[in-house]
C-alpha cells in the first residue's frame, strides 16, 4: 500500500486578485445572501513525508510525474527512499504540479518543501516563481557532487576510462532490461527520459535501479558517463580496433571517503543505540539430521531452511514467551501477544529484516511462500514498513557462506537474537560409548539481560534444540 504524501494545512495565496469575466476558469465564489465572498486558489507546498519512526531524511528516487502534470487526488507523484525501502507517496489533493524544488538524486529532512502543487493552472506561473525565490532544502547526492570534478580530470586519464567503458556497455547491453516488459515498454521517471535526451543517452541499453527495475536519473547519468549512447549502438566493429584487454575491478575507488546511503545510516543509529542495553550471550550445539533429511524430503514443495529454522524457532519461543518479550523504556516489559521472527537479509548497500509474522500460527508451506516474497520486496526495496519494524525475535543466518559460529547485535526494541551457524558433518561420540558422524550446528543467542535472564536462555534452547531433533511438529 502506497504512502500518503503529507501536504501542510497551510497554503501560500495567490497575489491575483482580478476576476475573469469567462466562468471556467474564475475563482471559485461562495454567496451567501448578498454577500459575495471570494475564495482564492492556493499553491500548497509538499513536504517529504515520515514514512517511518527512524525516517528523518528522505532520498528523491523518482518523480513519477513531471511539472505542469495534472494531479488527482490518490494518484502517485513521487518514489521517496526513505531508511529501509523506497516507497511510491501519493497526493492528498487534486491541483497541478506547478514546480519541483528537490529534484531526484536529492536529499531532504522530514517536513521540508520538496515541491509545490497549485490548485489550478493559472497558479503554475507563479509558483514557479515562488520556488525560484525560495532556498533549496535539499542536498545533492555524493556522486552528483563530486561529479563535476571528476569531469576535470587530466587528459591522459581518457584512454583508460574509454576501455572501461566499452566493457560497461557490453555489459549493459547483454544483461536483461528489469525495466522492459518483454522489449516492449521501457519503464523510466520523467526526469530521467528528459536527461536521456539531453545527454543523448538509449534507454534501451540502460539498467534501471530504481523500484521494479524504474530507470532513474543517477542511471541515465551513470549510463552517460559509461558512453551508452545512440550512437554506441552501432555493432560494425572498427577495422583498427582491437580487443582490450581491461584488469578487473571492483567498481572501488581505494583511498576515497564514502558518506553512508539512507539505509546505512539507520544500521549506523541502530547499531550505536544497542549499546546501551545490557546484553549477554548463550551458545548451544544441535543436531541437524533429522532436519536436513525433512528439508530434503519437502524441499520440492518450495520449502525453505529459512521458513524451517523460523518456524522451530517460533515454536519454542510459545513455551518461553520472556524470549520472546521486549524492553523499551528501561522499567518495564512486554509479552509481546505475537511471535514475529525477523531474519537478516543482506542487500545492496545496507541490512533488512523482513518479518514471519505470527510464524507460529502460519503452516511451513505459506510461511515459505511468504519468506520468498519478502526477500523479492527487500531486494527491490519494496518493503512496507509494517513487514520490517514488526519483529519480536530476530535470526541471522550466516551457515549458507560456511561460518560455523557468530555473534550477532541486539536490534533496539527487541529482547533476543540468534544467531546461526553452518550444519556440518561431526565426529561424536554415541550414548553406548561409540564414535559416530553426525551433522551439527552452533547457535549464539544474545538477549537483554535486563528482561532475559541465563537460565531462561538454556531452557528455550533445549526446547528448540528438541525441535530440530524431532521435526515432526514442524510440517504440521
Amino acid at each position: 500500500m502506497s504512502q500518503l504524501l503529507h501536504l501542510g494545512t497551510s497554503f501560500v495565496p495567490s497575489s491575483s486578485t482580478a476576476l475573469r469575466r469567462n466562468p471556467t476558469s474564475s475563482p471559485t465564489i461562495h454567496i451567501s445572501g448578498n454577500k459575495r465572498t471570494t475564495i482564492q486558489a492556493k499553491i500548497r507546498e509538499i513536504f517529504m513525508p515520515a514514512l517511518s519512526s527512524t525516517m528523518t531524511e528522505g532520498k528523491i528516487v523518482s518523480w513519477v510525474k513531471s511539472e505542469g502534470d495534472k494531479l488527482s487526488k490518490g494518484e502517485s507523484v513521487v518514489v521517496v527512499e526513505s531508511d529501509k525501502a523506497d516507497m511510491d507517496v501519493e497526493t492528498f489533493y487534486d491541483g497541478y504540479l506547478a514546480a519541483i524544488m528537490v529534484e531526484e538524486g536529492g536529499v531532504a529532512a522530514v517536513g521540508s518543501a520538496i515541491a509545490l502543487l497549485a490548485e489550478t493552472e493559472d497558479e503554475i506561473a507563479e509558483a514557479r516563481s515562488k520556488a525560484n525565490t525560495s532556498p533549496s532544502s535539499s542536498s545533492p547526492s555524493p556522486a552528483a557532487a563530486e561529479a563535476p570534478e571528476k569531469a576535470v580530470g587530466a587528459p591522459e586519464k581518457a584512454a583508460p576510462v574509454k576501455a572501461a567503458a566499452t566493457v560497461t556497455v557490453a555489459k549493459m547491453a547483454s544483461s536483461a532490461h528489469p525495466a522492459s516488459e518483454g522489449g516492449k515498454r521501457i519503464v523510466a521517471s520523467p526526469y530521467a527520459k528528459k536527461l536521456a535526451k539531453e545527454l543523448n543517452v538509449d534507454l534501451g541499453n540502460v539498467v534501471g535501479s530504481g523500484p521494479m527495475g524504474r530507470i532513474v536519473a543517477k542511471d541515465v547519468e551513470a549510463a552517460a558517463a559509461a558512453g551508452v549512447s545512440v550512437a554506441a549502438e552501432d555493432p560494425k566493429p572498427s577495422p583498427s580496433s582491437a580487443p582490450v584487454k581491461v584488469p578487473a575491478s571492483t567498481g572501488i575507488e581505494l583511498g576515497t571517503v564514502v558518506p553512508f546511503t539512507t539505509m546505512q545510516g539507520a544500521v549506523s543509529r541502530n547499531m550505536v543505540d544497542s549499546l546501551a542495553v545490557p546484553t549477554f550471550r548463550v551458545g548451544y550445539t544441535i543436531t541437524t539430521d533429522a532436519l536436513d533429511a525433512l528439508y530434503k524430503k519437502i524441499k520440492s514443495k518450495g520449502v525453505t531452511m529459512t521458513a524451517l529454522l523460523a518456524k522451530a524457532t517460533a515454536l519454542a519461543l510459545v513455551k518461553h514467551p520472556v524470549v520472546n518479550s521486549s524492553c523499551r523504556d528501561g522499567k518495564s516489559f512486554t509479552y509481546n501477544s505475537s511471535i514475529n521472527i525477523a531474519v537478516a537479509v543482506a542487500i545492496d548497500g545496507g541490512l533488512i529484516t523482513p518479518v514471519l509474522q505470527d510464524a507460529d500460527k502460519v503452516d511451513i508451506y505459506s510461511l515459505s511462500r511468504k519468506w520468498k516474497e519478502l526477500v523479492d520486496k527487500a531486494r527491490a526495496k519494496q518493503l512496507q514498513p509494517h513487514e520490517y519494524t514488526t519483529g519480536t525475535f530476530t535470526l541471522s543466518n550466516l551457515g549458507m557462506f560456511g561460518v560455523d559460529r557468530f555473534d550477532a547485535i541486539l536490534p533496539p526494541g527487541t529482547g533476543a537474537i540468534m544467531a546461526v551457524g553452518a550444519s556440518e558433518p561431526t565426529v561424536v561420540a554415541t550414548k553406548d560409548g561409540r564414535i559416530g558422524m553426525k551433522s551439527q550446528m552452533q547457535v549464539n543467542v544474545t538477549a537483554d539481560h535486563r528482561v532475559i535472564y541465563g537460565a531462561d536462555l538454556a531452557s528455550f534452547l533445549q526446547t528448540l534444540a528438541k525441535i530440530i531433533e524431532d521435526p515432526k511438529d514442524l510440517t504440521f
